[in-house]
């Protein structure tokens, strides 16, 4: 039998780390004893994890707005060089904004979704894998949704960017297979954590109603999917996972009780 993938001491970076799947993944790995590299906008968020985390492994945070093509190069060229040497990339970053038919849609939610799903996960991207390349090594984990598989109504701006996000990977994975590099797609259903409260800003009586008589997802399970698709084999390569909760059977149909 193949060895599976060691995740100790690996180098890991997480990108949106301060809460839901991107804290559930960050304390996954330092279960594994990952070395973690994490980043957000939301730096007080932050130094409360790793108050948390540096008990069991080495944490470094920094604060970062992917949607800033300069402050990505900035923050990463300036990282300490034990840091650079990034062995799996977590590109979690993102977020949905609004939920209206598109002629009535929101330019600015548009803007945030597309600078963010699309264009912050492109500079991280665009600023790790030549390195990756370089060393011989490493793992792409896009996080993307079934809104990038199937659009649903009124989803139109944010199913297209994580369709984008699905192109993104499928065109990453073809760039890199002559390398040992492997690249993944993550894409849940319905996962509970402050992901609609965001979509309908701040609104959280609106969010509960998203997951309301219904067993969702939690960013937990995510988390263990994410280290199950990075610790097999170095010769596996888990192209995609498509995650529901059990009362979910596409984008749009789910039972509720």
């Amino acid at each position: 039998m193949a060895h599976l993938t060691d995740l100790k001491d690996k180098v890991v970076f997480v990108t949106g780390a301060s809460s839901g799947i991107g804290r559930a993944t960050a304390v996954a790995f330092a279960k594994e004893g990952a070395k973690l590299l994490l980043c957000a906008r939301r730096i007080e968020r932050l130094n409360e994890l790793k108050s948390e985390l540096e008990k069991s492994t080495r944490v470094h945070i920094f604060q970062l707005d992917v949607r800033d093509r300069k402050e990505v190069a900035t923050a990463l060229d300036a990282l300490p060089d034990e840091w650079k040497q990034i062995d799996i990339l977590i590109n979690n970053a993102g977020l949905s904004r609004g939920l209206d038919k598109l002629q009535d849609g929101s330019l600015d939610d548009w803007d945030e979704m597309i600078d963010t799903n699309v264009k912050g996960l492109l500079y991280v991207t665009r600023h790790i894998v030549p390195g990756m390349i370089k060393r011989g090594h490493g793992h792409i984990v896009n996080i993307g949704s079934i809104a990038g598989h199937e659009a649903y109504q009124k989803g139109n701006v944010y199913n297209a960017s994580k369709f984008a996000v699905n192109a993104i990977t499928q065109g990453l994975r073809l760039d890199v297979v002559d390398t040992p590099l492997r690249v993944t797609a993550i894409d849940p259903g319905l996962v509970e954590t402050e992901f609609s409260e965001v979509r309908f800003h701040g609104d959280k009586e609106r969010a509960k109603s998203v997951y309301r008589g219904l067993d969702a997802l939690t960013a937990e399970d995510i988390a263990d999917t994410i280290i199950w698709c990075t610790s097999r084999p170095p010769h596996v390569q888990i192209a995609e996972v498509i995650i529901f909760p059990t009362n979910q059977a596409s984008a749009a149909v789910v039972h509720r009780v």
